[in-house]
């Protein structure tokens, strides 16, 4: 399992951060293990195609584990019509692209083959639900990376490894990181010793 932060942190194996367009707060650039949000969820009104992609050619990409596809949060027809027309545009740019689901989004109805990998978001009640774990179940039959947003406890961290998901982010670590720290640390080092069966 790898957690990636919102604040800049010394990258580890499995910490890394999580980058943001339009979100100013975290050095683009001298990270080791990342990923490339479209910062929609913060600043929708902020979001252009344009932009993001222009941001994305600024960054590295032989340490990004994914770019995500914009999205709009809690919908996943309004979803697929922002997300389909910009993953191959990410891919262009030689990243992965990620496809984030939102609620309502069924396995059947993902364009798989257009996308690297899944990133769960949506709802808090929806992510937790059955949907979103079938999408992971697919997701990980058909060898994609899947990440989950917004995990910051020990229990849900739990729940994305034990339902197959790869990473995880959240802000945990942006509030009182040198206590922090060392408790992530010790929730993904006993998750490593004891990983959960499977729930689905």
């Amino acid at each position: 399992m790898i957690y990636l932060s919102g604040k800049k942190i010394e990258c580890t194996d499995d910490i890394g951060v999580m980058l943001s367009f339009n979100a100013g707060k975290t050095s683009k650039h001298g990270h080791s293990l990342f990923a490339a949000d479209n910062g929609c969820f913060v600043q929708a009104d902020k979001y252009t195609d344009d932009g993001f992609l222009k941001w994305l050619s600024t960054l590295d990409r032989d340490h990004c584990l994914f770019a995500s596809a914009p999205d709009v949060v809690g919908d996943a027809v309004a979803t697929r019509k922002r997300a389909y027309p910009m993953l191959q545009r990410i891919r262009d740019l030689g990243f992965k692209s990620a496809y984030i689901v939102q609620d309502g989004e069924t396995a059947d109805e993902i364009k798989w083959d257009e996308m690297d990998a899944i990133f769960i978001g949506g709802s808090t009640k929806w992510k937790l639900g059955q949907s979103a774990a079938e999408i992971v179940k697919e997701a990980k039959r058909r060898n994609k990376w899947v990440h989950m947003g917004r995990v910051n406890s020990f229990k849900r961290i739990q729940y994305a490894e034990a339902i197959g998901c790869d990473s995880v982010d959240g802000t945990f670590l942006v509030f009182a990181p040198d206590k922090n720290t060392p408790i992530l640390k010790k929730w993904l080092q006993t998750i490593k010793q004891q990983p959960m069966l499977e729930l689905v």
